[in-house]
């Protein structure tokens, strides 16, 4: 029995990147659609949101004299790219799945509809939801919160580079103590960076659980849905 019927996906662009310093790394990018072929073929209802990091940051540029509006613009093209790099990863191993963008751009994507990608799901494909919530000024954190909460999914998996939620960064605070789970409120109360204070109060407030797990370890997506405890649940 799985966990969860229907997942939204969260995956970190800079995680594409896996051993080089930028782009996408071909090996990661089929290790995570092979992870996701696991837990498609076991039934679950998979929407997928991928970060534009390993490319270009919005935020970021703007710090270095691009205009934030465009900035985060060409963020959200990055998103297009790393969502069309893992559409290919998965159709070439048998599974179907559909590209979905916030901003028109057809023939690249479909252009994003509620109805359109529950249906797709429930037909047996994946979707990959790009370019964010179409709009600067929010993170793909947002995005996938938007999206998470729109699709009606069971809980947003929030794969990342460490195993859960620290009471420090774990990287930099070796004392740091992982939390088997937490609230939102204790998230925000503790200033944790699980996600940005926006996606944190649309989970909260539409009671959509975030998982954090790390999705670099090949086989942790499964695990997650067949209810082992390796990550950190955050929750009302």
């Amino acid at each position: 029995m799985v966990k969860f019927k229907r997942i939204l996906l969260k995956l970190s662009g800079e995680s594409l990147m896996g051993s080089q310093s930028y782009g996408i790394d071909p090996n990661r990018l089929a290790d995570y659609a092979q992870q996701i072929k696991e837990v498609h073929d076991m039934g679950v209802q998979v929407g997928i949101v991928i970060g534009g990091g390993n490319i270009f940051r919005g935020l970021s540029g703007s710090q270095k004299g691009f205009d934030r509006v465009k900035g985060d613009q060409m963020g959200m093209c990055a998103t297009v790219i790393n969502s069309l790099a893992l559409s290919s990863a998965l159709g070439a191993i048998g599974v179907k799945n559909k590209v979905m963008t916030a901003i028109r751009m057809e023939p690249i994507g479909e252009y994003y509809n509620k109805w359109k990608a529950i249906e797709a799901m429930e037909n047996g494909l994946v979707c990959i939801f790009s370019c964010g919530t179409g709009s600067p000024y929010f993170t793909t954190d947002t995005g996938s919160s938007l999206r998470g909460i729109e699709i009606e999914a069971d809980v947003m998996l929030k794969g990342t580079r460490v195993d859960g939620v620290y009471t420090a960064d774990p990287e930099k605070d070796p004392t740091a103590t992982k939390f088997d789970d937490i609230t939102f409120d204790e998230v925000y109360n503790r200033h944790l960076k699980v996600m940005d204070l926006t996606a944190t109060a649309m989970c909260k407030e539409n009671n959509l659980p975030v998982y954090v797990f790390n999705m670099d370890v090949v086989g942790n997506l499964k695990k997650v849905l067949e209810g082992e405890p390796i990550g950190t649940l955050v929750h009302n």
